[in-house]
């Protein structure tokens, strides 16, 4: 079976040690709403990942990344969300423009280390958060 494929960037923010990641929370659709994701979407047929992440963050959020490493699981190339979609997560830091507000986010926040565990991650995020958990180290 051929899943669906989404990607996402763990925004991190410039201020130095420790680091925060950009979190972003829903407004929908219902099942969703009102959780929390890294920000990004999904692969449109034909579409490289890479192009696709600055598409939607662009889209989402009105800025361009700088993109640092891809955070791969212990096992294969993308984090399995569901039966039918996967996701492929950078590293990445705001190359140019505000972050001011998402077109599919009623919230946005900087987390650190410690916030990051107390936010209602969509399932298929929390094990790419605890892996952000790990390299933000204290915080």
């Amino acid at each position: 079976m051929t899943r669906g494929l989404v990607v996402a960037a763990a925004v991190l923010d410039d201020l130095g040690a420790p680091r925060r990641v950009l979190a972003a929370r829903r407004i929908g659709p219902p099942p969703l709403a009102g959780r929390w994701e890294l920000p990004g979407g999904k692969v449109e047929p034909g579409e490289e990942p890479v192009a696709a992440l600055h598409r939607e963050i662009a889209e989402e959020l009105g800025v361009s990344l700088s993109l640092g490493r891809e955070l791969v699981p212990d096992v294969g190339q993308a984090w399995l969300l569901t039966e039918a979609l996967e996701m492929r997560v950078w590293l990445a830091e705001v190359a140019a423009g505000e972050i001011s507000g998402s077109t599919d986010h009623d919230q946005l926040r900087w987390v650190g280390r410690v916030e990051l565990a107390g936010l209602d991650w969509l399932p298929g995020d929390r094990p790419i958060v605890d892996r952000l958990r790990r390299l933000l180290g204290t915080g």
